[in-house]
């Protein structure tokens, strides 16, 4: 990719994730690197010797530790923010991965900028994404640039990236994403009628707690009936992460929704 500026160390600090299976040079302010990216790698299915794209990649965690997960897998990393690319391209580095990982500097909504970067149509395996999915007309607005950047979309925004995922994605490709949980109906909207075959899970605060995100699994030109999986729950009734939250955040485990 090419150079790009980089911020300070002062700006940006290194942290563990995955119990220290993965470290991420992050920004200190602007959206930082949490449950999502995470539950995002570990509903995403994959084999050795795929291509998967992460879109709107951030700093690089979600495709990052899907790599490291999957030996052999090749992961671009397709972020809108230069300095965000930067920092991607260093964590590939920093977690020996650079061989496998690519990093671009691209609007996930611009099939043209796409395709001058030397993207091709249903060419990839598998695609995951975390789209910016809080609606500014419904939630306060962070005045910080990027952190509003990284959370906030504006209208169309998922079905314009659905559509990038499907424009990329070989027949019976698979693409996962994270949205927000009260979002379902319009993410199921947006998937029909490219994408069948599609899993649900919904992420629970607590036990018998409203969900607060969901993640969905979907497979292009593919016609099979949606199927519910069975929710995963972070915390027990004490505030503590249960023992399957623990398995999937820190130990790497992969979700019932994978469908490796």
């Amino acid at each position: 990719m090419n150079s790009v500026p980089m911020v300070t160390d002062s700006e940006t600090s290194e942290d563990a994730i995955l119990g220290g299976r993965l470290r991420v040079r992050q920004p200190m302010r602007g959206h930082r690197v949490g449950h999502d990216a995470i539950l995002l790698a570990a509903a995403t299915g994959a084999r050795t010797g795929e291509q998967a794209v992460d879109l709107g990649s951030g700093v690089g965690a979600a495709g990052l530790a899907l790599a490291v997960r999957i030996p052999g897998l090749k992961v671009t990393l397709v972020e809108i923010d230069a300095i965000l690319c930067a920092l991607a391209a260093h964590n590939a580095r920093l977690n020996r991965l650079a061989d496998r990982v690519d990093v671009r500097a691209l609007d996930a909504e611009s099939l043209d900028a796409l395709k001058a970067a030397g993207f091709s149509a249903e060419t990839i395996d598998r695609v995951l994404m975390n789209p910016p999915f809080h609606d500014p007309q419904r939630q306060n607005v962070s005045p910080d640039p990027l952190r509003r950047l990284a959370h906030v979309g504006t209208p169309g925004l998922l079905g314009r990236w659905i559509g990038t995922a499907a424009w990329l994605l070989k027949p019976r490709g698979i693409l996962t994403l994270i949205w927000r949980a009260d979002g379902l109906d319009e993410v199921l909207g947006g998937l029909r009628p490219a994408f069948g075959d599609i899993a649900v899970l919904r992420v629970l605060p607590r036990e018998g707690a409203p969900p607060i995100r969901v993640l969905v699994r979907a497979v292009k030109a593919a016609s099979g009936p949606l199927v519910n999986h069975p929710a995963l729950v972070l915390n027990d009734e004490d505030g503590q992460p249960t023992a399957a939250a623990e398995a999937v955040l820190r130990e790497g485990k992969t979700l019932n929704i994978a469908d490796a």
